[in-house]
């Protein structure tokens, strides 16, 4: 991530879930970091989240729905749509 500090903007394409099932987006991250608060937008299989101070903002949402999402993730997520954000695409939740 040492590349990532001077990027004007960091996405990250990820699985959502890990394979035991744990969540990989995550309230505090547990290794050493060195690009604190410099991931824009999450991109996963499941979801695409814009990530800033308030939490996750969910900007679309791919087979899943937004309450299953808040249900097995422990980050604050926010639709959208309360996020003053225009939905990016129809959810196809």
């Amino acid at each position: 991530m040492d590349l990532a500090i001077g990027a004007r903007k960091v996405f990250v394409m990820m699985t959502l879930f890990a394979k035991d099932g744990a969540p990989k987006l995550v309230r505090e991250c547990g290794y050493p970091l060195t690009g604190l608060g410099c991931v824009d937008r999450v991109y996963t299989d499941l979801a695409t989240f814009r990530v800033g101070p308030e939490g996750a903002t969910v900007l679309e949402t791919f087979g899943i729905t937004h309450a299953d999402l808040s249900a097995r993730l422990d980050v604050p997520l926010v639709p959208a749509h309360e996020a003053g954000t225009p939905p990016s695409g129809q959810s196809r939740a």
